[in-house]
């Protein structure tokens, strides 16, 4: 027997287990929300920029190659940023209470195809701290740079900032809590469609159609039954005519 997918039944069946997609919704967003504001802790992040340049005099103008050059030496930077030799010297000089390679997950380099321009950004879930972080990473880079590469190319742009209104960058409650709503409805909707498929219990009379293909001829319909109270008051009028009766021939 082949069977067809009907959209009236999956509208009905949606309709039916509405209550079951709409309870999941509501919990997944609300451990979203739960977790997002209370349990997460928040993460704030800095940036500071550093220029790559070779030392010239004002006289002197840079060719095509120096810079070239240079763009091709931030990749080796970008490394040597976050290398021990660098990292160590941060660590001490804050006294981080952190290892070196935890503090290496918090710093991300980059830079722009073709840029001289390299950007440290530092996360931490103290403002303060992530500004010191990047601040003293591209201050000890470029005090050590000079001696690693044995070159003076590297200036600092801007340092990190801690804004009055600073806002942490993780995590999102609202987009979190729109996922989370996503998430719940699409888990509701299956779960319901696979309630649907197990249930298969006999309920109308078009179920014994659809299963046996038998046209119905007959039903038997539920009776409801009489209360007590209403058996005793259509018996009370018959117990006074016996009684009445039985008077009567009594006398």
């Amino acid at each position: 027997m082949e069977e067809t997918i009907n959209l009236k039944e999956l509208f009905q069946t949606l309709k039916k287990r509405l209550w079951l997609i709409a309870l999941i919704t509501i919990i997944a967003a609300i451990i979203s929300a739960v977790i997002s504001f209370f349990v997460i802790t928040p993460i704030y992040e800095s940036k500071t920029q550093i220029l790559v340049n070779q030392t010239k005099s004002d006289q002197q103008l840079y060719t095509g190659n120096e810079v070239q050059t240079n763009v091709q030496l931030i990749n080796t930077y970008n490394v040597i940023i976050k290398s021990p030799a660098i990292l160590d010297k941060v660590k001490s000089e804050l006294n981080l209470d952190r290892s070196v390679e935890d503090l290496n997950s918090q710093i991300t380099v980059s830079s722009a195809t073709d840029s001289q321009v390299v950007e440290i950004t530092v996360q931490d879930s103290s403002p303060h701290v992530a500004a010191q972080i990047a601040n003293k990473t591209a201050e000890v880079f470029k005090t050590q740079v000079s001696k690693i590469m044995k070159v003076d190319n590297v200036s600092v742009l801007s340092k990190a900032e801690v804004k009055d209104d600073v806002s942490p960058v993780k995590p999102q409650p609202l987009l979190n809590i729109a996922i989370a709503i996503v998430v719940g409805l699409m888990v509701g909707v299956g779960l319901a469609f696979l309630l649907e498929y197990l249930d298969n219990t006999i309920k109308t009379e078009q179920d014994i159609e659809t299963i046996l293909e038998l046209p119905v001829i007959g039903a038997i319909t539920n009776i409801k039954e009489v209360p007590k109270a209403t058996n005793l008051a259509a018996r009370a009028p018959l117990n006074t005519r016996a009684q009445q009766r039985g008077e009567t021939y009594g006398s």
